[in-house]
This record gives structure tokens, C-alpha cells and sequence, in this order.
């Protein structure tokens, strides 16, 4: 694998705006937004609001500390910024194996909540840089889904991303509590002293046939602590609140969930979870806590209610369970701050709300043989140093179109500088089943180190398809890396695996393209400065094996083309080569031209 140039991380300063994967405007939980949020797929610059000014180039993420008619304070996390990889194109390729999936990431220090049913989360910890800008009477506010609003519907606590013109005067402010990809802000709440809960089970329990309600406001229904294992058969768990505040110390540390497992073992099955509460996770492991849960239904509503979700280490297991979510930053698979392990085997999973993907991903999670589906967002989200395996599964995503981002994408690897992931290589491995895109492009990796390995997948394109695959930096306000230097470091293998579609890359990302064991591509590699800034010295390499094809559909820039297979148009016309001097290296006749640094042939 090739070596992942260190992120150095800078304040969340610069872009246009874009919501996303949290995206769509999110799209992707954003917290989750993947992760839900929601939300992008992007392959030119995002448009602008025509009261907008087009000198607008910078942006701030935080928390409303004040706000009034004429200005706002947010409280802006001193987190790390990104600068890109340097693209120097060091290191070597994979062997072609898929990647293991087992990627890393060390547990958060800390110990998790004593569980003693006592105490609300502890507040914040006030670490944030105090930053006023001017709101003029051009000023636009926007919700999470990209709505306009007015600035009365600003409070308090409320986590938003503020771009500035070049007098440093504000253009647009953009709630991203929900929605901003890998949760942003948030509300900045720490962990709790301890849980209120229902039921707290402290030592070994069987429970069978019962009903169990929660109405209290940010409770658990079921908490297991102290090492305890306990079994829940056929029971029927409701949680539901209409003051519960939802938010990060519900995404991070499991309050609120209907059943949650922080330093013990809950095993379930043959039961129903429904919640009607923000942040009313249907299970959530955190820290030493490990959920087994089989043969279970689980409902969620409000927003930041995760179907299955870990945090902070937790492990979960599921085998052939029905989950729907309806909330944003709600994933039907979900895990957040600190990562955690995840195994799912069977079952149907639906997420429906904004910024809601199907699996919004900082841990290490295996699917296999399940039906996964997005019906408002993308269908995966992988932040940072995290791993995404899936086997023989029906993935479906269907993300919005949205003014505020760059692009729209299915499948999206990057890096949210939030802080809730490490930074590293995000993988997507997927073997067989089959990839539905409702709208936009495929996969987008953008301010990371990215592996992708796809193999006898069935691909249904959207009617746009934008493209295959996007590999570059972005303009994005809610602040993915630095602009002009937040590219992609980006290892992609096809293994027997028919493609249709663009593959996009800039000078400020590196790109590994193989093509293996009879894959092939029906598409052209477009080289597109929009979000490179001022450049850079990063590469797109082709590497085609002798039972391969690329089908040529327009001109085509690469860095090093490597051919031992078949290059041809549509027509089966010979393409022409040539090289950055104007060599023909290929004399074709087709009417595409495919220009290259380097050429290798059998």
C-alpha cells in the first residue's frame, strides 16, 4: 500500500459550501453522515446562491455562542487541519489481494460511565477559540437540507459553518449540527458522570416476554454495566420522549439509546425495539460493552437514532435483522466517535431521512448477505482510519441533489477533520451482491488515504452517472481538509468487475487504478483542476492486465498508462497514444486521444 502522507491539520477555514455525507446537504450522518450526513457528489466547483458574492473563499465552522442582527460569535474547535497528500507518487502497490478489512484505530482513553442510573452528561469542555463575523443584509441562513431561513431559527448551541467574503463579512450560515459529514461540532457535550436508565443490570440476568417502556428524558431503557451478561428474549423494548436533546453525547456515548451495553454483554433476540426520542439508538455498544442480537426488529424516527451503532470501541453482532430509520444522522448501521467492531450477517436495513446513509462507518464493520438501502442519501459514508467489508449485499443509495455540495455520490471514503475518526486509510471492500446508484456518481474520495476494492459486483448506474469514480480535493464549507490542498491518496482494484462511467482526478491527489482477471471500463480519465487550487505534483497510473478492456469514451489524460490488455472505442477502433510532448506512442483511429507521461506496453 502506498504510504499516506501525515495530515497536518489546520483550522476549519476555506471552501464553498457543500453539505454532505453528510452531504446532502447533507447526506450523510454526518455525524453521519457518512455519515448519513448526509452528504456529495461532486465533480465541478458547488454553485452559489445569485445573492451570494462570488468572492467568497473562506468559511468557519462552531458552535452559536451569540447572535443578533448584525453579527455572530461561534465557539470554533481548535482541531486539527489537513493539508493534503503531497502526491508524490511515493510507495508501492498493493499485490492485488483485497484488502483485510480489519483496519485500525485505538479505543478513546477514558473509562465509560459507571452506570449507576445517577447525573446528566457533564458539560463541555470549553477548548474552543471565540470567532465573530458580521452578517450583512445579503446575509442567507440555511437549514441541514439546504432550506432557506431566517436567522430566528439560530439559537444558542446550535453548530453551523459560516462563509465569509473576502472582508471576512458573512455570506451564508448553514446549520451543520445534523448533517455536516462526520458530525462536525456537534454540541460539544463530553461524556456522561453516569446513565439514567429504566433498567440497569449490574449482574447476570434472563429476561423473556416482558414489555419495556421509556419515557424520561435522555434515559435508557436497558443499560448493562459491570461485566454483566444478560439475555433478552422476545421482549418488546419502547422508548419514546418528546424532550430528549439527542446531539453528540447521544451519537458518542450511547444516551438516550433504547437499549445500550457501555461494560457488559446484552445478547437479544426474537424481539422489537421501536424509539420515538432524539438520539433513541435502537442498540448501542460503547467502550467494553458487546451487543449479540439475532432474529430482532428495530424502528427508529427521530433524528441521531442510529438502527445498530457502536462508539468508543463497543462490539456488535447481528444476524438477520430487520432495521428502519427515519430520522436524519440517522444510519440504519451506525458508529461514531472512538470506532468500534461490527458484524452483520442477514437481515434487511433501510435508513430514510437526510443525511441518513445505510452505513455511516468510523469502525470496522462486515456485512454479508444482507439488503442494505439509503432512500435520502448516500448509501455509504467511511471516515478516516476505518474499514467497510461487504459480501453478497444489495447496497441502494438515492442522494439528493443540493446546491451546497460539490457533487453527488453513492459511495463516499474521505476525511471531516471533525475529529470523530482517526486519520488514515479508509477502505471499501465489496465483493459480489449488487450497487444501485439513484442519482449522481458512483465513489467519491476526497482529504484522505483511500483503498477501494470491488470484485463481480453488479452495478446499476443512475441516469446521470456522473461519474465511475471521483478522486480530488473539494470546495467544501463545512471544511474537509484546506482547500486546494485536500486531495485523495487513492488505490482503486477492479477484479473481474465491469465498469461504465468517468474516472475524475486532479494534481493534488494520487490515483492507482488496476484492472484485473477480465475487468473492464467503459469510460475516459479526466484530469479536472476545479478543486486542485494552485496544483500539484500528484498522478493518475492505469495498470491494465492482459484479460482486461478499456473501453475509450473520450480524450483521457493520465499520468502512466501500463497496457497488457485491450484499449479500443466503442466502434472497436485502435485509440491514439501520445505523450505530454505531443509523441504518438499509439497511432490509432479513433477519434480519441488518450495523453500520458509514461507508456508501457505487452
Amino acid at each position: 500500500m502506498k504510504r499516506m502522507n501525515q495530515f497536518v491539520y489546520a483550522l476549519l477555514i476555506g471552501c464553498v459550501l457543500l453539505t454532505g455525507c453528510g452531504s446532502n446537504t447533507n447526506t450523510t450522518e454526518t455525524k453521519e453522515e457518512v455519515i448519513s450526513d448526509s452528504q456529495a457528489n461532486a465533480s465541478t466547483e458547488a454553485t452559489q446562491s445569485e445573492s451570494a458574492s462570488e468572492e467568497e473563499n473562506d468559511s468557519v465552522t462552531g458552535r452559536i455562542e451569540s447572535i443578533d442582527e448584525t453579527s455572530i460569535t461561534l465557539a470554533v474547535m481548535n482541531m486539527p487541519g489537513g493539508a493534503a497528500p503531497d502526491g508524490n507518487g511515493g510507495g508501492d502497490k498493493p499485490s492485488g489481494e483485497a484488502p483485510d478489512g480489519n483496519g485500525g484505530g485505538d479505543k478513546p482513553n477514558g473509562e465509560a460511565p459507571s452506570g449507576d442510573g445517577n447525573g446528566a452528561p457533564q458539560a463541555p469542555d470549553n477548548n474552543a477559540e471565540s470567532v465573530t463575523i458580521t452578517l450583512t443584509d445579503n446575509t442567507l441562513f440555511y437549514d441541514e437540507s439546504g432550506s432557506e431561513i431566517t436567522i430566528d431559527s439560530l439559537t444558542e448551541g446550535t453548530t453551523v459553518t459560516v462563509a465569509t467574503d473576502a472582508d471576512g463579512n458573512a455570506i451564508s450560515v448553514t446549520i451543520t449540527t445534523l448533517s455536516a459529514m462526520g458530525g462536525g461540532m456537534g454540541d460539544g457535550q463530553s461524556a456522561p458522570s453516569s446513565y439514567e436508565a429504566v433498567n440497569t443490570y449490574s449482574e447476570d440476568t434472563s429476561i423473556s416476554n416482558e414489555s419495556i417502556s421509556s419515557t424520561g428524558t435522555d434515559e435508557n431503557a436497558i443499560l448493562v454495566t459491570n461485566q454483566a451478561n444478560v439475555s433478552l428474549d422476545n421482549v418488546t423494548i419502547d422508548r419514546t420522549s418528546s424532550d430528549s436533546t439527542g446531539g453528540d453525547s447521544s451519537s458518542f456515548y450511547g444516551v438516550g439509546a433504547a437499549v445500550l451495553a457501555t461494560d457488559g454483554t446484552v445478547n437479544i433476540s426474537n424481539s422489537t425495539i421501536t424509539t420515538n426520542a432524539s438520539g433513541g439508538a435502537g442498540i448501542f455498544a460503547y467502550g467494553d460493552g458487546v451487543a449479540n442480537v439475532s432474529d430482532t426488529t428495530i424502528n427508529t424516527t427521530q433524528d441521531t437514532s442510529g438502527g445498530i451503532h457502536v462508539a468508543g470501541g463497543g462490539t456488535l453482532h447481528a444476524t438477520n435483522l430487520t432495521v428502519e430509520t427515519n430520522g436524519g444522522s440517522a444510519a440504519a448501521i451506525r458508529s461514531d466517535r472512538g470506532g468500534g467492531t461490527m458484524t452483520v450477517n442477514g437481515g434487511s436495513y433501510t435508513s430514510n431521512g437526510s443525511g441518513s446513509p445505510a452505513v455511516y462507518c468510523t469502525a470496522d464493520i462486515d456485512i454479508q448477505n444482507a439488503t442494505l438501502t439509503a432512500t435520502g442519501s448516500e448509501a455509504v459514508c467511511i471516515e478516516g482510519l476505518n474499514s467497510l467489508k461487504l459480501t453478497d449485499c444489495d447496497l441502494t443509495g438515492d442522494m439528493p441533489e443540493n446546491e451546497q455540495n460539490d457533487c453527488t455520490w453513492t459511495v463516499i471514503l474521505y476525511q471531516s477533520m471533525s475529529g470523530d475518526s482517526e486519520v488514515g486509510n479508509s477502505t471499501f471492500n465489496m465483493t459480489g451482491g449488487s450497487l444501485t446508484s439513484k442519482n449522481g456518481g458512483l465513489f467519491y474520495t476526497t482529504n484522505t488515504e483511500s483503498t477501494f476494492y470491488l470484485s463481480d459486483v453488479d452495478i446499476t448506474y443512475s441516469d446521470s452517472n456522473d461519474f465511475f469514480l471521483k478522486c480530488t480535493g473539494n470546495s467544501n464549507a463545512r471544511g474537509w481538509g484546506q482547500s486546494g490542498a485536500n486531495g485523495a491518496d487513492c488505490i482503486f482494484t477492479a477484479d473481474n468487475q465491469d465498469m461504465t462511467g468517468d474516472v475524475i482526478w486532479d494534481s493534488i491527489s494520487d490515483l492507482d487504478f488496476d484492472m484485473v482477471n477480465g475487468s473492464t471500463l467503459i469510460g475516459a480519465f479526466v484530469q479536472d483542476e476545479s478543486n486542485a487550487g494552485n496544483g500539484g505534483n500528484g498522478y493518475a497510473n492505469l495498470t491494465i492486465d492482459k484479460t482486461s478492456t478499456w473501453i475509450v469514451t473520450g480524450d483521457s489524460t493520465l499520468s502512466s498508462l501500463t497496457n497488457h490488455g485491450l484499449i479500443e472505442d466503442a466502434d472497436g477502433k485502435t485509440v491514439t497514444i501520445k505523450d505530454t510532448n505531443g509523441n504518438v506512442l499509439v497511432d490509432g483511429t479513433s477519434n480519441y486521444t488518450i495523453t500520458v507521461e509514461s507508456y508501457t506496453e505487452a
